[in-house]
């Protein structure tokens, strides 16, 4: 029995679903155009990774234009070294290989062979692809597991308090974040009499130098905290801990640290140069807590001041890290001071985790498809 071969119509049909899948599988479902802005954003971020040692001097003119071929020298040379010896021979040989031209050879029996060189440039290249894909997987499934031990250092579960809600959210610029933030009632005693404790904090630096800090800081600090030492004594200890781990204050730490207690709306607060917390009114009024000191691990012997305020019904507290603000979008334009708080003043009469919500979507809508730059953590605080 001969096979039954289907009709031309029907063979377009099914090569053309294979296509398809094909390209499903390859693009995960994304339009040309979101790949394309996807490829503009990584290769701006690419450009600016390998050309941030080179001298900007040296890359112009003196007509003040960019020379073609010092960038090109810039580029290649920022690439291969940060390659291993062995491998940057082989980019070396591949590159030197792809304008060789065909050599023939001919046989004794007049049979001419065409040796490409090309090909054998491609596969060094695919060659050193493999070798690089390889040490990335292993890499990223080494901080995948890094993250997934720093996520057991932060409320998963924000903590029930009467009379208000609160919402977090953190977004790691790598796999793992020099941001830390917290909500939780220190001891026993302290969570009958109701006080809770609120933090947000940035270790200077990023990936893994700044969360192994971080877990220093936040062990440090559910000790102090657990012990039932006053908010001063408490970030003066802080204080002392952070400056013998950083490095003659290389690796210092913004935080805020508050205690609020929902019986009374009491919060007081200390502000160790973070960006400063911005209250919302109900009214729509806004103030900024900036009452402290110098960010932790920089002066063994600093002082810092603490204040204190009430909240109200219907108020917002927003605490917020540098890269909330400092993120830019395809043009290069900050997010900025005033866009946020513009944000925080437009926000709605919602619950915590809606305006947290509506505040990240502001400044997703602004960044668009652009590489964060930085970790991004907010702590919305909604009173009822």
């Amino acid at each position: 029995m001969s096979p039954v071969t289907p009709p031309s119509g029907a063979a377009d049909r099914i090569r053309g679903g294979k296509l398809s899948g094909f390209w499903q599988r390859v693009s995960e479902g994304r339009q040309i155009d979101e790949l394309w802005s996807q490829f503009s954003a990584d290769a701006r971020a690419s450009y600016g990774f390998y050309m941030k040692e080179a001298d900007s001097e040296e890359m112009v003119n003196r007509r003040g234009r960019p020379r073609f071929g010092r960038i090109l020298k810039a580029l290649f040379w920022s690439l291969a070294m940060k390659l291993t010896p062995t491998r940057r021979v082989i980019m070396i040989i591949a590159c030197v290989l792809f304008f060789v031209p065909n050599v023939n050879f001919q046989a004794h029996n007049n049979v001419t062979f065409d040796f490409n060189f090309g090909v054998v440039s491609a596969f060094l290249f695919l060659l050193l692809l493999s070798l690089e894909l390889a040490d990335k997987v292993t890499m990223k499934r080494d901080l995948e597991i890094a993250r997934e031990i720093q996520t057991w250092l932060v409320p998963s579960q924000p903590p029930e308090v009467p009379g208000a809600d609160i919402a977090f959210a953190s977004r790691p610029q790598n796999s793992v974040a020099g941001d830390y933030y917290d909500a939780f009632y220190p001891t026993a005693s302290s969570e009958e009499k109701g006080k809770l404790m609120l933090v947000i904090a940035d270790v200077a630096g990023k990936s893994i130098p700044a969360a192994l800090l971080m877990a220093t800081l936040q062990a440090s600090l559910r000790t102090i905290a657990g012990e039932g030492a006053p908010l001063g004594e408490l970030v003066v200890r802080l204080n002392r801990y952070a400056s013998a781990h950083s490095l003659d204050g290389r690796r210092f730490t913004t935080a805020v640290l508050a205690e609020y207690e929902p019986a009374t709306r009491r919060l007081v607060y200390v502000n160790a140069g973070h960006n400063a917390p911005i209250l919302r009114r109900a009214d729509g009024a806004t103030e900024k807590l900036e009452v402290g000191g110098l960010p932790l691990g920089i002066d063994t012997g600093a002082f810092f001041e603490t204040a204190e305020l009430e909240l109200r019904a219907g108020d917002a507290l927003i605490f917020y890290t540098d890269g909330v603000v400092e993120a830019f979008n395809e043009k290069g334009q900050e997010f900025g001071n005033d866009r946020w708080i513009d944000a925080i003043r437009a926000l709605p009469d919602w619950n915590a985790q809606e305006s947290l919500q509506f505040l990240m979507k502001r400044v997703d809508d602004f960044v668009g498809l652009t590489r964060q730059s930085d970790d991004i953590t907010c702590l919305v605080v909604r009173t009822k």
